[in-house]
């Protein structure tokens, strides 16, 4: 196997003032020769906003996945949640320098871990970029019950329009199906905010609740984060979980985000092996219903964040789609679940 080369990121602006990550290092190619050359130009063919087949030059760019916490300065005012100290910088300064180098319009922030259920970092950023964000709180499913009324305190008075269902952070063998899991969706129902699925360990392990609770509580809008974690199958059990992220299509409410790509391709950026994945999303749910998210922040170590960008649509080029389907995936349908939050000047 030929060696990964390597380069290193140099943004000043973005690292200057951040002891945790004065210089990174991230892998530019898992390959060498011909099939890194051969990436380079659909690369260059490919750049978002220079090919008018494949993007629009009126519509707005929304990053649907990503995650933002506090600097080593900022901590001893939103402190990290003990055992959960990031070791990249993910600051929304540091973002906010990445979004314009990729030209991205706004995003939906995702409360992060590091920060578990203290939201205040997340809503003071939400606070002083009304018009560039949109917060998804994270759902607590405390036994008592006393998560359903933080969700709504946060939607009605923070302003946060989506909410993270983490199954790994319901009490230990309880099921996203318990009374209060069934609460708090229908709470989110009743709100209009979209719940969020993280299925990190596998999509197999949750199906059975997800489909329960899109069958009981039909007016509540569904995201399935990073495509459910499902890769393009290559034995018998992948296949079938494969199948059944298709088949959450048959719900109306369900929505897909084709994010994080690294973490769902076998190969390397530009992950041209989730070109299949895409297509059949697309086919089965309709652009309408499927979003592109980067993961930043730690997608900058991955590919980078402006890479990021450019794979999807990359991939949606071998996919064949339309400028009209990918206007959908880089942020109409977003959008569209969160009206009036990015509007075009």
């Amino acid at each position: 196997m030929a060696a990964a080369a390597t380069l290193r990121l140099t943004i000043p602006l973005a690292f200057s003032s951040h002891p945790l990550t004065s210089s990174l290092r991230f892998l530019a190619s898992k390959s060498t020769g011909n099939e890194t050359a051969s990436f380079r130009r659909v690369k260059m063919a490919a750049t978002v906003g220079s090919d008018p087949e494949t993007t629009s030059s009126a519509s707005r760019v929304i990053d649907s996945h990503l995650h933002i916490w506090a600097s080593p300065q900022e901590a001893a005012a939103y402190p990290y949640f003990p055992g959960q100290e990031p070791t990249l910088t993910g600051d929304v300064e540091f973002l906010l320098k990445n979004m314009e180098d990729a030209r991205v319009d706004g995003a939906l922030i995702v409360q992060p871990i590091n920060h578990k259920f203290d939201h205040s970092l997340v809503t003071s950023v939400l606070k002083k970029y009304p018009s560039k964000f949109v917060g998804c709180c994270l759902a607590n499913p405390v036994e008592d019950g006393s998560g359903i009324k933080q969700l709504e305190s946060l939607v009605l008075e923070s302003n946060y329009k989506a909410v993270r269902f983490n199954p790994y952070l319901w009490p230990s063998g309880q099921k996203m199906t318990n009374d209060v899991g069934k609460a708090m969706f229908s709470k989110a129902g009743e709100l209009g905010v979209p719940v969020g699925f993280m299925c990190m360990k596998g999509l197999h392990l949750h199906i059975a609740e997800i489909e329960e609770l899109c069958t009981e509580f039909p007016k509540t809008t569904v995201l399935l984060d990073h495509a459910g974690f499902c890769r393009v199958p290559e034995n018998g059990e992948a296949k079938h979980t494969y199948t059944q992220l298709m088949e959450l299509s048959r719900f109306p409410q369900v929505y897909v985000k084709f994010s994080a790509l690294f973490r769902i391709s076998r190969t390397g950026f530009p992950y041209q092996d989730l070109t299949p994945l895409l297509s059949q999303l697309v086919s089965n749910f309709g652009a309408n219903r499927v979003m592109w998210g980067s993961d930043f922040p730690f997608v900058v170590l991955e590919c980078g964040y402006k890479e990021a960008k450019e794979a999807v649509t990359i991939v949606a080029k071998q996919a064949s789609l339309s400028s009209s389907d990918m206007d959908w995936i880089l942020g109409k349908t977003v959008m569209q679940l969160f009206p009036g939050q990015w509007v075009l000047p």
